[in-house]
C-alpha cells in the first residue's frame, strides 16, 4: 500500500492507496510545532480506527508548501514505515514538462494537481485549487505545464476584513440567495463569500480559456470547490481527491520498471512410446 500526504499551509490531507484505489483519506489541521513521534502515532492511530495495518504500507510520497515540516515527516516515513520518502520536488519524474520561467518556485501542489488532471481528463484544462491560497494551473493539450495565477483564499481573505473592520464579524461561508442582501449577514456572505469569490474565479477561468480554447475542461478540488462550483458558469468537474490522485500517479512514474514474472506451470513426464519420450534426432548444420 502507499502512503500520500499533501501537505498546505492550513490542512493536511492524507490517502492511502491499495494498487490504484484510494481506501482511506483523512484531513488534518497542519501543525508546525509536532515531533516525529506525534505525527507518527497520530497517522498510526488513524490506521487502526480504518483497520488497517501500517506495516503492509510499502512506499511514502509527500507533497508539502511548508518546508518547515519537511524534516519532520521525513524522520516519521523513517521510523514509523520503515522507507525513505519520496518528496515532490526538483528532480522528480513528474511526467510534465515544466513551461515555468524558473520551475523551482512551481509549488509542489500545483505540479501534482496538473499531472493528475491531464492524466483524468485531458487538456487543455485548468485547475482551480481552493486552499490557503486559491491557484489556477493551466495545462496544454500536450500535456505541459504554463503556469497560472494566484490570488488569496477565502478563508485569509475574511481575516483580513475582519481584522481590519471592527464592526464586521465572522459569517457562515455559504450561498445567501440573493446578491442584494438586506443585512450585514447576507451581505457579507453575498459580496465576500459567494457572489464575489465565484465571479473573481469566472473572470480568470474566462481569461484563460480565451487563451487555451473553448473546450478547456476546469477542474475544481479544495474545501470550498462544492460550493462555488454550484454558481460557477466554468467549473464543470469537481475532483475531492485529485491532489492525492497526483502523488499515486506521481509515485508509480518514479518507480524502476520491473519485469513481471511468468508463472511457469510444471512440465508433465512424457508417457513411454510418446514423441516427447524419444530422444531427439541431431541434424547437421
Amino acid at each position: 500500500m502507499l502512503l500520500a500526504l499533501d501537505v498546505g499551509n492550513t490542512n493536511t490531507v492524507l490517502g492511502v492507496f491499495r494498487g490504484t484505489e484510494l481506501i482511506a483519506n483523512w484531513r488534518l489541521t497542519t501543525a508546525r510545532d509536532q515531533t516525529v513521534d506525534e505525527y507518527g502515532i497520530l497517522t498510526r492511530n488513524l490506521f487502526t480506527l480504518a483497520g488497517l495495518d501500517s506495516r503492509d504500507i510499502s512506499g511514502v510520497i509527500i507533497s508539502s508548501v511548508v518546508p518547515s515540516l519537511n524534516a519532520t515527516l521525513e524522520g516519521m516515513a523513517e521510523r514509523y514505515f520503515q522507507g525513505q520518502a519520496l518528496f515532490v520536488g526538483p528532480g522528480i519524474k513528474s511526467g510534465m514538462p515544466i513551461l515555468y520561467d524558473n520551475p523551482q518556485e512551481v509549488g509542489a501542489d500545483r505540479i501534482v494537481n496538473s499531472v493528475a488532471a491531464f492524466d483524468k481528463y485531458g487538456g487543455p484544462c485548468v485547475v482551480v485549487d481552493f486552499g490557503t491560497a486559491i491557484n489556477f494551473d493551466a495545462v496544454s493539450s500536450r500535456g505541459e505545464y504554463l503556469g497560472g495565477a494566484l490570488v488569496p483564499g477565502i478563508g485569509i481573505s475574511a481575516d483580513a476584513l475582519f481584522s481590519r473592520a471592527a464592526r464586521l464579524f465572522r459569517v457562515e461561508i455559504r450561498d445567501p440567495g440573493k446578491i442584494i442582501g438586506s443585512n450585514t449577514v447576507h451581505s457579507l456572505q453575498a459580496g465576500l463569500f459567494y457572489y464575489g469569490f465565484t465571479d473573481l474565479v469566472d473572470g480568470i477561468v474566462e481569461r484563460m480559456k480565451r487563451v487555451l480554447g473553448e473546450d478547456t475542461k476546469v477542474i475544481g478540488t479544495g474545501g470550498q470547490a462544492p460550493l462555488i462550483a454550484k454558481a460557477s458558469r466554468y467549473i464543470s468537474q469537481i475532483d475531492e481527491f485529485l491532489t492525492l490522485e497526483g502523488l499515486r500517479i506521481i509515485w508509480d512514474r518514479n518507480q524502476p520498471m520491473t519485469r513481471r514474472a511468468v508463472e511457469v506451470k510444471p512440465a508433465q513426464a512424457p508417457r513411454a512410446g510418446s514423441a516427447a519420450a524419444k530422444p531427439a534426432r541431431k541434424t547437421r548444420n
